[in-house]
């Protein structure tokens, strides 16, 4: 499996609006891309910012989001919200555990 890491910094009092934004439409959206296997969204109020997850079947499933177009529009609902540009990174999913 493979990972999209994006981090984010949030304006000032819009933590709850990004996490709202996240939940109710990238959520849904990504649900019907292929291959998408979750989504985590961590935040910290005390500084502003936002780390998204999300996991992928394989890596062209990950890719074909971003040459799609998706990414890019899932991006675009947080226009007003983020402080600056996403940073986006890419991972292997190497160790899965969960209790």
């Amino acid at each position: 499996m493979h990972v999209r890491a994006v981090t984010v910094q949030i304006q000032p009092g819009k933590m709850q609006e990004a996490i709202d934004v996240y939940k109710d439409s990238v959520v849904p959206a990504a649900k019907a891309q292929k291959g998408f296997q979750g989504a985590y969204l961590m935040t910290d109020a005390s500084s502003g910012k936002g780390l998204s997850i999300t996991v992928w079947e394989s890596e062209a499933d990950m890719e074909a989001g971003e040459s799609s177009g998706y990414y890019q529009e899932q991006i675009g609902k947080f226009g007003y919200i983020f402080a600056g540009p996403p940073s986006r990174e890419h991972y292997e999913l190497s160790v899965e555990s969960s209790t």
